[in-house]
């Protein structure tokens, strides 16, 4: 993989996780909330569902951040992977199957990035190597 494509997909799944969090940071009590009230008929207690609700923006926003920068960037990919597994296991929990196709799409984007991981020449990590 040439170096400018991992560039690419590194911006933007990170643009990704990034956005997501971001655009929840205003709204984070109306987030918990919505997604408390989809949980509400799953096997998944409340009392993990809502707390997890309150730190995926942030984390989200983190993982974002880390691989804008590239910064990290192995471990800001298998934070991502293992952000994207916990998130699979809750739609299928819910049953939302129309969700499950991008949410392995951003896995597969992060494990190929992960692959790859020798390409990632224009990063924080590559400078700080130096």
């Amino acid at each position: 993989m040439s170096t400018i494509s991992f560039l690419l997909l590194r911006l933007a799944i990170g643009v990704s996780f990034f956005g997501h969090g971001l655009v929840r940071f205003p709204k984070l009590k109306a987030f918990s909330n919505w997604m408390a009230d989809n949980f509400t008929r799953s096997i998944l207690p409340q009392a993990l569902v809502i707390p997890f609700s309150y730190a995926l923006p942030f984390v989200e926003f983190a993982i974002g951040f880390l691989l804008l920068a590239g910064f990290l960037t192995k471990y800001a990919l298998v934070a991502g992977g293992m952000v994207m597994l916990l998130l699979l296991f809750g739609t299928t929990m819910i049953e939302n199957w129309e969700a499950v196709p991008s949410q392995i799409i951003h896995l597969a984007l992060l494990a190929v990035l992960l692959h790859f991981l020798d390409a990632n020449a224009f990063a924080l990590d590559h400078l700080l190597k130096k």
